[in-house]
């Protein structure tokens, strides 16, 4: 039996699990919580392992959390896109998920947004959803874009347009990250900061957005699958991540379930803009875990300066 750690939604994993098993003769047990409830039982269970595979976490989540997980690098390494590469040699890409901002289409007008430089447009003050970077990994991942995107002479000229951004946004923030696309969606704001996942489950309902990815490029923050340290089924484990990345479930992703492909090799079929047509920023991780804590309280600092 191959026990699974998961957090991602059973319409994602169900129909995966169930090929899975039929096409290795491997049952399955899989349980499902949140990233936090899951790593609280990762590490609860670090002496005696119940678990053999982490799926669905996002990388940023499992990072510190490396000394619970095997090396492994998976058969489809080679063919993972920019940004999504098993730096660590024990966590491997699954799907990414691509920022990105949310638009909507009735009281945009002629007002120009191609990335976060247009947020400082003058005529959006006041009129951008923005949610508190710690009211889930979104938000940070979103400030890290901006900082690592706008900060082309370094960090500094970063956080000089985060400042410029805090203060287009005539002090309104959010400290539910589900208030950004809703806000966007019922009319209360022009433009959100939220990711596709989202924007695709809106599109699929016919609501009056649409998505802009950001010209300035967009950091990765993929969700990952990784062996558990100590497991009993190494085997069963390995043909796991192999076959979840395998360019057959990786397509099945984009056509059926809208979730992005981490393969170079996998044509967009479901979603409107391929990995191609991304500008994918490069990413280190560890060193942003590094700084995550002074990052916030450097933004709040700042936010609280105007606000």
């Amino acid at each position: 039996m191959l026990v699974i750690y998961s957090t991602l939604a059973p319409y994602v994993a169900s129909p995966i699990i169930t090929t899975f098993q039929e096409r290795y003769n491997i049952t399955v047990a899989i349980h499902t919580a949140t990233t936090a409830q899951t790593l609280s039982r990762l590490r609860d269970e670090a002496i005696s392992p119940q678990a053999d595979i982490l799926w669905g976490a996002s990388v940023q989540a499992v990072t510190p959390y490396l000394h619970l997980l095997e090396d492994f690098t998976s058969a489809n390494e080679p063919y993972m896109i920019p940004g999504h590469e098993n730096t660590t040699g024990r966590v491997t890409s699954f799907t990414a998920n691509a920022g990105l901002l949310i638009v909507n289409t009735y009281l945009i007008g002629d007002i120009e947004i191609r990335g976060y430089k247009c947020l400082l447009n003058p005529a959006l003050s006041g009129q951008i959803a923005f949610a508190y970077p710690t009211a889930a990994s979104l938000p940070f991942n979103h400030l890290i874009n901006q900082l690592f995107a706008m900060g082309s002479g370094g960090l500094n000229s970063g956080w000089d347009y985060i400042q410029q951004f805090i203060s287009n946004t005539d002090g309104i923030i959010k400290s539910d990250f589900t208030a950004v696309h809703n806000g966007v969606i019922d009319g209360d704001f022009i433009v959100g900061l939220t990711c596709e996942e989202t924007f695709f489950r809106h599109m699929a309902a016919d609501a009056p957005v649409h998505a802009v990815y950001m010209d300035e490029g967009i950091m990765p923050a993929p969700m990952v699958v990784s062996i558990v340290n100590g497991t009993i089924n190494r085997d069963g484990a390995e043909a796991f991540i192999n076959f979840v990345t395998s360019h057959e479930v990786q397509a099945f992703l984009e056509l059926n379930l809208r979730r992005r492909a981490v393969r170079s090799d996998v044509q967009p079929l479901g979603i409107p803009v391929g990995n191609a047509d991304i500008n994918w920023l490069p990413a280190n991780t560890e060193y942003i875990l590094t700084y995550r804590d002074m990052w916030i309280e450097q933004f709040w600092d700042m936010w609280m300066a105007q606000h």
